[in-house]
């Protein structure tokens, strides 16, 4: 598509240490976590990296894998890239994952307020809320569907994709970047707060070639969800060249 490759030293591959832990206190590596004998971790990262540098092509890359998807885990592997970001001077983290709400979910958004950092979360493929998109300490990234002319490609419009992740948190209270549209979002924090394109059907194209059938690999796949839409907005905000001190700096921008 006319993007200039990736620059090998602009890319850095990082694998977070076994959770358990506090998840504040990872730091360093350890061993390569095992494939993911489904494919579908494998698709997601493809997804990550390549739309990462399709919005932000000047960005440094850290790709930070964790040892599973267990929520101790992932947080820890969020720490890890956290360090990695603030030491490099700034940027985004963004994070394609989520799990339902839970009453304990406050006592971790202190994770997502290290300096320089800002961090993006989806806001899920299912009707609600969902964490870590929930935390006021994180922009909450929801799903739209693009119309286009079918012989033309030119753009027609845009709309709510049905499926994407939204509404008020049972548990988050309102933040003050929200209390302009208070109306709106009630007395607790409301998701998602930006938008993009989400919809399987109006997605991206991603190449991968661990699921390749016979005869292709690797293989264009057509990608969507709410994956697609965090790791856009995250590559819009690097791509601005100016980044916010804080989430909750960059969502007083947005707002």
């Amino acid at each position: 598509f006319g993007l200039a490759a990736i620059n090998p030293t602009s890319f850095i591959v990082v694998f977070a240490p076994k959770g358990g832990a506090t998840p504040g206190t990872c730091t360093g590596t350890a061993t390569r976590p095992p494939v993911d004998p489904s494919g579908g971790w494998e698709i997601e990262e493809s997804l990550d990296i390549e739309w990462a540098h399709a919005m932000a092509p000047l960005a440094t890359l850290y790709l930070v894998e964790a040892q599973s998807n267990s929520f101790s885990d992932l947080l820890c592997a969020v720490t890890v890239a956290s360090g990695l970001v603030q030491k490099a001077g700034g940027g985004e983290v963004s994070m394609s994952w989520g799990s339902g709400e839970f009453s304990a979910e406050t006592t971790f958004d202190p994770l997502f307020t290290t300096p320089g950092v800002v961090y993006f979360a989806s806001a899920g493929d299912s009707p609600g809320a969902s964490y870590p998109s929930a935390s006021p300490n994180v922009v909450s990234v929801g799903g739209t569907r693009v119309s286009r002319n079918s012989v033309t490609g030119a753009f027609i419009g845009e709309n709510v994709w049905q499926d994407a992740g939204s509404g008020p948190s049972r548990f988050e209270p309102r933040p003050v970047y929200q209390n302009g549209i208070s109306s709106i979002v009630g007395t607790h924090r409301g998701t998602p707060d930006i938008a993009s394109d989400a919809n399987p059907y109006t997605g991206v194209w991603v190449l991968d070639n661990f699921m390749a059938p016979p005869g292709c690999s690797p293989c264009w796949y057509i990608v969507g969800c709410t994956s697609v839409s965090v790791t856009t907005w995250a590559g819009i905000a690097n791509a601005a060249g100016s980044f916010s001190a804080s989430t909750s700096a960059e969502l007083t921008k947005l707002y």
